[in-house]
């Protein structure tokens, strides 16, 4: 069983932090703990140790008067930290490093909590284009055409380009809603399955794709030239793959 002594009292009494009295007190313990004496004794060899290896360098004289001057001190002393401190700094640094990385962690749960979110409303709003008279509001493979019918119905000017030669023939767009704003989608086809990209501006950088699925149904997110895309189908995902990186091109 572990002794609470030494974890608390040794180190004190080790550094000669604690008063007479209770290092005469901790010596008495001693006469009666074998683990408080090993730690002692671990404690003064590897003290002994690096004070063999000279690891300290003592500071030129000219470095000492230089602190002196700056501290505006009248006895030209220089302030050597306790172990004690660089016990609480060690301390404060693993509490520091500790926030960092719950913060770290937090982040990255937020961004995984929102494409969730994300997804799950982009394959909601893909599955309601499904519902006859919902696929598109403009019908036309000329991009040319569906481009300009976008002007006016939204703040922002998205791409539109047709895959046709690709195997992504053009089919037509349409307005939606995913996160509470307007955004714009293009339809395009994929052999006997429909493919919609919505389209709508962001603020974040570039980002590479990230790919799920919801519902049964293949979703791939990414954003590039202030522009944030989601490719929603029951395709096959090598057929959605290849047409991100026809956009990303």
């Amino acid at each position: 069983m572990s002794c609470d002594r030494a974890d608390t009292v040794l180190h004190g009494y080790f550094d000669d932090e604690i008063d007479a009295l209770g290092a005469a007190e901790f010596e008495r313990h001693l006469e009666q703990c074998s683990e408080c004496v090993d730690a002692l004794e671990a404690l003064k060899s590897l003290r002994s140790s690096m004070n063999s290896a000279q690891l300290y360098e003592k500071p030129p004289v000219s470095f000492r008067k230089k602190v002196v001057a700056d501290l505006g001190s009248a006895s030209p002393v220089l302030i050597v930290p306790t172990r004690s401190l660089w016990r609480w700094l060690a301390v404060a640094a693993t509490l520091l490093l500790f926030a960092y990385t719950a913060w770290q962690v937090v982040s990255v749960r937020r961004v995984d909590n929102y494409e969730t979110v994300l997804a799950t409303e982009v394959v909601d709003a893909h599955l309601r284009s499904l519902q006859p008279g919902h696929l598109t509001d403009v019908v036309s493979s000329d991009q040319h055409t569906v481009k300009p019918w976008f002007d006016g119905k939204l703040d922002f000017s998205p791409p539109v380009r047709d895959f046709a030669d690709q195997g992504f023939p053009l089919q037509g767009g349409r307005l939606d809603v995913v996160h509470g704003r307007a955004i714009a989608v293009l339809v395009y086809g994929r052999r006997k399955h429909l493919v919609n990209v919505f389209i709508w501006p962001t603020s974040e950088q570039d980002a590479s794709p990230r790919v799920g699925s919801c519902q049964g149904y293949q979703w791939i997110n990414w954003s590039k030239g202030g522009m944030q895309f989601c490719v929603v189908s029951d395709a096959a995902p090598s057929g959605l793959e290849q047409l991100q990186r026809l956009f990303a091109e």
